[in-house]
């Protein structure tokens, strides 16, 4: 049976997607102020949601220092603070990806086991490599996310944090799948 469409994870999801126009539509619109109290409150939602419907603690606890550093950033620039918020997700990203690969399984080994539970040890370097790869783009992703931010006026920070990043994601998506494909071919 199809997995039916959750509509709070929907909802979330085109928030992350659309984040760079809804802050600047709502910096337009509404003002700092107002724009940043209600990302701060998405952003709520978003870390307790997952917890009142079972998910595992330290995958909600993720959400909380995005949390934390765009309030503490907002004490002194509101729009500041709405414009790290893709870079403090790709820190909280890269923390949680790396501190698998310390505290094994690591993190794609982990989602690699739902679609295949009984992953053989060649499955498990190759996931780890994965994760590595992953890591090394939270990284880069979040400098470059970072720079943008820095810069003058939205536009820059729009396009790549609202286009560019996604692409970015989408081909090392894309290209880890065509690797796989061919590693799984030759073993």
């Amino acid at each position: 049976m199809p997995k039916r469409l959750d509509l709070t994870s929907a909802i979330f999801a085109g928030f992350s997607l659309l984040y760079p126009l809804i802050v600047i539509v709502a910096m337009r619109t509404v003002g700092p102020g107002a724009a940043l109290a209600a990302v701060l409150v998405l952003l709520a939602a978003r870390l307790a949601v997952p917890l009142l419907r079972g998910v595992p603690l330290s995958l909600s606890l993720a959400l909380l220092p995005v949390l934390a550093g765009m309030a503490a950033v907002a004490t002194f620039d509101r729009a500041l603070s709405m414009r790290l918020y893709p870079v403090f997700m790709n820190a909280s990203m890269l923390a949680a990806f790396a501190a698998t690969l310390w505290k094994p399984p690591s993190m794609i080994e982990r989602f690699a086991r739902v679609f295949e539970p009984n992953l053989p040890e060649s499955g498990v370097r190759y996931t780890r490599k994965v994760t590595y790869v992953w890591v090394g783009f939270f990284a880069l992703n979040g400098a470059v996310a970072l720079w943008s931010a820095l810069q003058p006026g939205w536009t820059v920070w729009a396009i790549y944090n609202g286009v560019i990043a996604y692409c970015v994601a989408g081909l090392l998506f894309a290209g880890e799948y065509l690797v796989r494909r061919r590693v799984r071919a030759a073993s």
